[in-house]
């Protein structure tokens, strides 16, 4: 039920439809969209939450479901239809200029003091990154892409998503009654703003913070073997200023990659080849599996970003743990199906691929992944 046309099922035709079917096996926030033109669709608004409830939630107050997202609109208000420009796919995507919550531009979200909220997180954006700081609250990350995690505060104070990832938080209510706090977007440097104000009731819902449990069970996830693992290399590299970086790290990616970055950026457009995956840039949905994986067996797959920009790489299929960051084990092993990957940095990713099919392997930067930086991952 993946949704890839010409991959993992024919394209739905105007005024066709198709059936999902599925068990969902797995509890926790999760969202759907199209793949076809996803830069164009997704960046309409094609696209919407879709939460599995765990059989014995945890003890909350209240549960929101927050979609991010942002717009590019024009003088007028409508939505600007310079849709997969150029610029758009050699740089940093397509990044908008109006940030709405479940697609309205977001003011005040009442709370009380001594609430208990669950809010669940959703970058649905094209290629904005969101980093929330919820000025004077502690969050306490629950989930990862729908996957429990062990419960802790992020880094920095700051939740960051990149395109397509998710997070479940708790969020507790400490604010003085009758105060207004704003939540802050901050990930981009100098770049700020303010996205939500949480405006206390005079009146507190209890006097003292609640002490109810916040972990989530695990879902049905099986461990991969990393001593016996096999294992894979990526890089990806292309876009603007991708040559100086590779120059940088003193490496190559080959003919297929050079002639990638020669020629221009017209020569680029024109063949579409702006962004690669070990050296080539898909083309179309009908693709050559880039890396063929024996079913039921582990996997580490050592993916370098190459690039000026931070790319959110996603696969279809399987969840992933996140084992390490240029060199360093990760603190909770993470199990995600998208991973923030930062200029110049290398990541580190395990799983048991005991998903049997293709599955596609992308950016989901959509701009990205329009311009070349898709392949897909055969399980047999």
């Amino acid at each position: 039920m993946d949704g890839v046309p010409h991959l993992n099922q024919p394209p739905i035709a105007p005024g066709g439809s198709f059936v999902y079917e599925f068990d969902a096996v797995d509890a926790g926030t999760f969202w759907y969209h199209p793949h076809q033109r996803s830069f164009e669709q997704v960046g309409r608004g094609l696209y919407g939450p879709l939460i599995v409830e765990e059989p014995e939630p945890p003890r909350i107050d209240r549960e929101l479901v927050w979609v991010l997202d942002d717009w590019r609109l024009t003088k007028s208000a409508e939505i600007s239809d310079d849709f997969g420009n150029g610029h758009d796919m050699s740089h940093n995507g397509r990044v908008g200029n109006t940030v709405t919550i479940n697609g309205r531009v977001p003011d005040v979200l009442p709370v009380r003091n001594g609430e208990r909220i669950r809010l669940r997180l959703i970058n649905a954006a094209n290629a904005r990154i969101f980093g929330l700081d919820f000025q004077g609250h502690i969050p306490t990350v629950i989930a990862l892409d729908g996957q429990p995690i062990t419960p802790h505060a992020p880094a920095g104070g700051l939740v960051v998503l990149g395109p397509a990832m998710r997070a479940d938080i708790m969020l507790d209510m400490t604010g003085r009654p009758g105060s207004r706090v704003s939540v802050i977007e901050r990930f981009y440097r100098n770049l700020e703003y303010r996205l939500v104000d949480l405006a206390y009731d005079e009146t507190p819902l209890r006097d003292t913070t609640p002490d109810w449990p916040v972990s989530l069970p695990a879902n049905p996830l099986p461990e991969p073997d990393l001593a016996g693992a096999h294992r894979h290399e990526v890089i990806f590299n292309g876009g603007m200023m991708g040559g100086m970086v590779m120059a940088e790290m003193g490496g190559s990616m080959g003919e297929g990659s050079r002639a990638g970055m020669g020629g221009g950026m017209m020569g680029m457009m024109h063949r579409q080849g702006i962004w690669f995956v070990n050296g080539k840039a898909a083309e179309g949905h009908v693709l050559d599996p880039m890396l063929t994986l024996e079913r039921d067996g582990s996997h580490v797959i050592a993916m370098t970003n190459a690039t000026a920009w931070h790319h959110p790489i996603h696969l279809h299929g399987h969840s992933f743990r996140v084992i390490s960051r240029n060199g360093e084990p990760t603190r909770h092993r993470e199990w995600q199906d998208t991973v923030l990957i930062a200029p110049r940095e290398r990541v580190e990713i395990a799983f048991v691929a005991d998903n049997p099919g293709d599955w596609m392997f992308h950016c989901h930067i959509l701009e990205h992944q329009a311009g070349g930086m898709m392949g897909v991952i055969r399980v047999a």
